[in-house]
């Protein structure tokens, strides 16, 4: 009887949401007219046959309504709103009698005409039109524009002869339509041969060197674009061989269409033209011909000021540039002349002033600079001016933060730096920064506190050139904008976990080939990293801890052992391992066979300390990496992307040489020591891939997939915690809190579980709602694993093939809000197939809300 209820309520619940459906489908008519159409969807064919890319598509004057996931919900919420709310208020005010009466003495008459104007009852009906979307009714003139435009489009690509159509095919469901457009193209025209008609001899040469690389060639199909691209292609030729007054307006083409020699052939002439100087003021064509010009003299202006006294300026002349400046010269002369590229009798170059412009705003110690350049009379002699503001010497930035993570409840943060510019004379900055921070811990057992606090500070300079022993300008030339960096830092930890405190220096340089590459090495990344509160072990990593004491409830009996263990809520029936000491003999007296345990219960125990001593132990890392990133997106609005990123880390080797030479100290465990701890020692790769694609009406699938693993070897088995990978995480795999999956098919074995290979791929259809609102589904997919350390639990050990089956699968949905600087999120995942688990309740057994995980981000995973 239970089961045919349960039935029945199922059955209900698909009744109602079909009677949702169909209210909805009646309500997105309500705005169209009787003698109206709605649009529903466009084909385009061309030659017969269906096109369907999105620059063909987007000719298309009219296009749906816009839909999330198939329903027109802005359509929807634009039918909710009053077509007339002030009536629509009247209309109720008046159908009961004795309403506006009462309304009055409640409110008084006042009121209730100011409820008309509020926001209930107007308001609310222009958010939903703001929000929301009127219904495309099918418009014949925007119909015949769109032929017009499929006609022009395939006129720009030879088909002079082609002729369009379209037809209006009515749906079977009421008062909706689609448009069929159809193109029919003919025979193309083609170039048959280029001729040229320059003005300049100079610009004649340079064109004819270059003629191969042309983007309009004989033979080739008529395509505007390619003339286009041509244009584009002799500017920058041109301005990059010496005529810096070069316009872009002075090329032309002409189509000579009464060339044709065979009408059936459809061949054509073409002449490209390219005229004289023309400037501005000037409408008459009498101008002299384009000119090769050269640098005779280049003056730099270090104290520019718009308002302030050029006469007085006093002047230096260094390495054939004069540089002018107030009073005294606040920079080394090298520092200025290595951020031009410009080159006293050489040629102008675009490519150089481009160049000087990103070299000197990189310098950090400058405005955006003013470039000028005067020619003589005969075009051929240029002088050019750089004018230099500078930025102020010190800057201070402040931050402040409000936190919360799954170990504060609440937490405030804040930072601070100075900036301080040109230290040295050489445009190098100098950033002191510090930072601080409080928080209410969410477990008061992981402390003896119940506040957390961490307070820490850097001092970074940054010099704009390699600082190296040799010359690095023939490797790494001054246009790649080279960096280099040096840090030191240090950081403070309490009231939570160990207490960590930690130094770190980085010397490290970094410099771009292009906009869209950029390479880093961190020649020395030192950091060392002390445990202050190592007794704390069992505190913070409470699931160990339990596994433990789990082991120690058979022998709590036992009087031997009686001083291992506590009571707990002051009675003797209820007993558990004190902490620390306690638990530390117990291990001990597991290790050397003085209880009988079994032999699973050993190996439990002997994780325990291998992990315990892993996680108190101080860390040294002695490291050097590459990285090399490439970004093929061309702007904030590119939607049609990828960018990956290459990573190499090598860490201990330079100490492990050095042990032939310095005789290191060593552990119980045979580990060289480097003042007084064992210096880790491993390599570790990553390679982390990005594709964006856009799919049409500002939807995009993005996808993510990422590979790292980390190989200890020598003078270590285990990679440390910092230096290792965890799964989970608002910005990895949303069905899982950060640090909780993994590794491998274990289950949540540890409070923070960490391993050194890691695998993810996350993939998401984002999706406009309705204005600033966005939305998103997501499956995230990903794991960690160990692999070539000392973790002896298989089940958290990659086997190979067969541990892809351990990979976790994550889907959700998610809400963004656009506030154009920055993106809020909101992402709900579900455990979709849960390694952890055995058989088929591996698959949706806890695909609910009570297991969901709800993530808060800023700006879009990935």
């Amino acid at each position: 009887m239970r089961g045919s209820l349960g039935l029945m309520g199922n059955w209900a619940k698909i009744g109602l949401l079909l009677l949702m459906l169909s209210t909805m489908g009646c309500n997105t008519l309500k705005k169209v007219g009787e003698d109206e159409l709605l649009l529903t969807k466009n084909s385009i064919y061309v030659n017969e046959e269906k096109v369907s890319t999105s620059e063909i598509k987007g000719l298309i004057s009219q296009k749906p309504n816009s839909s999330v996931l198939g329903y027109p919900l802005r359509l929807n919420l634009y039918n909710l709103a009053k077509e007339n709310p002030d009536s629509s208020f009247q209309d109720w005010l008046h159908r009961k009698e004795k309403r506006e009466k009462r309304l009055n003495n409640l409110l008084s008459q006042k009121q209730v005409s100011r409820l008309q104007e509020s926001f209930i009852v107007k308001g609310a009906s222009e958010f939903l039109e703001r929000v929301g979307e009127p219904p495309v009714v099918i418009d014949t003139s925007l119909t015949r524009k769109s032929v017009e435009r499929l006609e022009a489009y395939y006129n720009s690509k030879g088909y002079f002869n082609n002729n369009g159509s379209y037809e209006i095919v009515e749906g079977k469901r009421k008062k909706r339509a689609e448009v069929e457009y159809n193109i029919n193209l003919n025979k193309p025209y083609i170039i048959d041969t280029v001729q040229k008609n320059i003005t300049s001899p100079e610009l004649d040469s340079i064109y004819t060197h270059s003629a191969r690389r042309s983007f309009v060639k004989q033979g080739e199909q008529f395509d505007l674009d390619n003339f286009t691209l041509e244009r584009e292609r002799l500017t920058t030729l041109f301005r990059n061989s010496g005529v810096y007054n070069f316009q872009e307006s002075s090329i032309n083409y002409d189509i000579l269409r009464d060339t044709i020699k065979n009408a059936d052939d459809q061949l054509m002439d073409v002449q490209l033209n390219i005229k004289k100087f023309r400037s501005t003021t000037d409408s008459s064509d009498t101008n002299a011909p384009y000119r090769i010009a050269r640098l005779k003299k280049i003056n730099i202006y270090a104290d520019y000021a718009i308002n302030g006294d050029s006469d007085s300026l006093k002047t230096l002349e260094y390495d054939n540039y004069t540089i002018h400046y107030h009073d005294k010269l606040r920079y080394r002369p090298k520092a200025l002349t290595d951020a031009i590229f410009f080159q006293k009798d050489s040629i102008y170059r675009d490519l150089d002033r481009i160049r000087t412009y990103r070299q000197i705003t990189n310098l950090n110690t400058f405005k955006y600079p003013n470039i000028e350049f005067i020619a003589d009379s005969t075009q051929t002699e240029l002088i050019s001016n750089i004018y230099l503001a500078a930025k102020p010497k010190f800057s201070l930035n402040l931050n402040f933060d409000v936190t919360h993570s799954n170990i504060q409840q609440v937490g405030t943060a804040f930072s601070t730096s100075v900036i301080t510019r040109n230290v040295f004379g050489g445009a190098e900055t100098l950033n002191i920064s510090a930072r601080g921070s409080i928080g209410l811990l969410s477990d008061a057992s992981l402390s003896n506190e119940t506040f957390t606090s961490e307070l820490g500070g850097d001092i970074n300079i940054t010099f704009p050139r390699i600082w190296f022993p040799f010359n690095t300008e023939k490797i790494i030339p001054g246009y790649m904008l080279p960096q280099s960096r040096l840090l030191a830092g240090t950081n403070f930890q309490r009231n939570i976990g160990l207490d960590k405190q930690s130094l770190n220096s980085i010397l490290s340089y970094n410099w771009s080939p292009t906009d869209r590459l950029k390479n880093n090495i961190e020649l020395l990344n030192v950091e060392f990293v002390r445990n202050v509160n190592p007794d704390n072990f069992y505190n913070v990593y409470r699931n160990t801890f339990s596994n433990l004491d789990n082991i120690a409830d058979d022998f709590q009996n036992d009087p031997q052992f009686a001083s291992f263990y506590e009571t707990v809520d002051n009675t003797t029936d209820s007993l558990r391992l004190n902490i620390p000491e306690g638990a530390n003999e117990f291990v001990r007296a597991v290790l050397n066979n003085e209880v009988p345990v079994t032999e699973d219960q050993l190996d439990e125990v002997n994780s325990i300390a291998e992990r315990r001593r892993r996680l108190t132990d101080n860390n040294l890392i002695f490291a050097s990496n590459f990285t090399h990133t490439k970004n093929s997106k061309s702007g904030i609005n590119d939607n049609d992307f990828y960018q990956y990123r290459i990573k190499l880390e090598s860490a201990g080797n330079v100490l492990s040489l050095m042990s032939n030479i310095v005789p290191y100290n060593k552990n119980d465990n045979g580990q060289l020591l480097v003042f007084g701890v064992p210096f880790s020692q491993y390599i570790k790769s990553e390679l982390d891939y990005i594709r964006h694609w856009e799919i049409g009406d500002s939807q995009v699938i993005a996808f993510r997939s990422f590979f790292g693993m980390a190989v200890p070897y020598g003078n270590s088995d285990n990679i440390p915690f910092v230096r290792s990978y965890f799964a989970g995480g608002s910005n990895d795999n949303r069905a899982w809190n950060a640090y909780e999956l993994g590794p491998g098919k274990t289950s949540n074995i540890n409070d923070f579980n960490e391993a050194n290979l890691k695998l993810a791929f996350n993939v998401e259809y984002r999706f406009p709602i309705a204005g600033d609102v966005k939305g998103a589904l997501f499956a995230d997919a990903g794991n960690i694993w160990n692999v070539f350390d000392n973790e002896s639990n298989p089940d958290a050990i990659f086997q190979g093939i067969s541990s892809l089956g351990d990979i976790a699968l994550g889907t959700g949905l998610g809400l963004r809000y656009d506030f154009t600087y920055f993106v809020f999120r909101l992402d709900v995942g579900f455990k979709t197939y849960n390694p952890a688990r055995v058989g088929a309740d591996r698959w949706f057994n806890e695909y609910n809300i009570r297991n969901a995980v709800l993530n808060i981000g800023i700006n879009y995973p990935f």
